[in-house]
């Protein structure tokens, strides 16, 4: 769960992370609902079972031979959407399927014969691809000749749904290896660019402070050996002491400041990042160019345009998000206009959220404004701050 801003309530987070174990209990039903969709091909087995056309022997054999097919492709499937088998196990477990699904289908007859599109995804989601473009055509032949082997001659369909699902699953697999790479990737450049940040700020800092501490201490060994014979000149070292000192505190200062305040160009292009992640489709603004905009006003939009998009990815359960940036006139003169709407259904509730009250204060000391609410089809968030009567700011469509 997690604290909706807009809101000032909990949500759960939207987000069902392909490619990785489930977090709660609504990834774990979202999961097991998107595998057991394709149980429909038991329907035969089960039917064929029920029908009472086999001895009360074969019955029960053939109820417990699906019951174990089932356990095994279940617990085979599952665990590889999230902390997959050891290579060993996973070959162990296809091994059993690739058994029963023939046997079960060669004794109690063709209804049974689906049981080889699960041998099929099975192998096209666990094993590697070169692999697995062996396995899945084996699979269709055995397939093909055990219908044979019931005088079966419309074996076709069957045979087309085991290739192409058991393709199909290949590409599904493919894309949550990609989708794994690519996150551990992103982690990667994400901790690369921290570095680099810490590297660039333990750089400046020794070049804003080296000079500085160099030069206090030496006054400060000045002033340790005139201070028997000469106090005057050791109090004007220790006047000289102090004014670097507070030159040094507001240098530090400024240094720090200028590494927290967010640029809107490069929120932009991180809020672009992100909503793609989500799989929300983005209207963007062309690259602003606030010339003019003072900078604790782009600062403040910049806040406000990183809350909305965390909110949208995060709240919303939008699959739509619109960002726009003008600079427009009004009656208390001319501003710049960051608005962000999306199409979700979430944030819905009572009173503004910690969020959103933040983002107020933070623009209010910026002379702006902030208007937040539920429209027609979703949640609008609009920014304004003041800008110079001749600034030119960059609009977006």
């Amino acid at each position: 769960m997690t604290e909706d801003p807009r809101t000032g309530g909990s949500r759960p987070d939207p987000q069902v992370r392909i490619g990785q174990g489930p977090r709660n209990r609504r990834e774990l039903m979202v999961k097991m609902l998107w595998i057991g969709v394709w149980l429909i091909f038991l329907g035969n087995p089960v039917q064929d079972l029920a029908g009472g056309h086999h001895t009360a022997g074969a019955t029960v054999a053939g109820a417990a031979g699906l019951t174990l097919f089932v356990a095994t492709y279940l617990s085979l499937v599952f665990r590889n959407m999230g902390r997959p088998f050891a290579p060993g196990n996973v070959v162990l477990l296809i091994a059993v399927l690739a058994v029963l699904a023939p046997t079960l289908a060669a004794t109690l007859g063709t209804p049974w014969l689906g049981l080889f599109v699960y041998v099929s995804v099975a192998c096209g989601a666990t094993l590697p691809v070169r692999a697995a473009y062996w396995a899945i055509p084996a699979t269709a032949a055995v397939s093909y000749l055990t219908g044979l082997r019931w005088g079966e001659q419309e074996v076709d369909l069957e045979l087309f749904l085991v290739l192409l699902i058991g393709f199909a699953m290949v590409g599904v697999g493919q894309l949550v290896r990609t989708t794994v790479e690519l996150r551990k990737a992103r982690a990667t450049v994400a901790q690369l660019a921290a570095n680099e940040e810490r590297l660039r700020l333990a750089r400046d800092l020794h070049d804003l402070l080296g000079h500085s501490l160099s030069l206090i201490t030496l006054k400060s060994e000045l002033a340790g050996r005139m201070l028997p014979d000469h106090p005057d000149k050791a109090a004007q070292q220790v006047a000289d002491i102090e004014q670097v000192s507070r030159q040094a505190l507001v240098d530090v200062r400024e240094a720090v400041t200028g590494y927290r305040r967010p640029r809107l160009a490069a929120e932009l292009a991180g809020a672009h990042v992100a909503l793609t992640a989500a799989g929300v489709t983005a209207e963007m603004p062309a690259e602003p160019e606030p010339a003019g905009v003072p900078e604790e006003a782009e600062s403040a939009l910049a806040w406000s345009l990183r809350e909305a998009v965390t909110n949208v990815v995060r709240h919303s359960g939008a699959d739509r998000c619109l960002i726009r940036l003008a600079h427009r006139q009004t009656l208390d003169g001319p501003v710049l206009e960051l608005v962000v709407e999306d199409n979700g259904s979430g944030g819905s509730g009572g009173g503004p959220g910690n969020g959103l009250t933040g983002l107020t204060e933070r623009l209010e000391k910026a002379g702006g404004t902030l208007e937040a609410g539920r429209v027609k089809h979703g949640f609008r968030l609009v920014a304004r701050v003041p800008t110079p009567p001749s600034g030119d700011v960059g609009s977006g469509a």
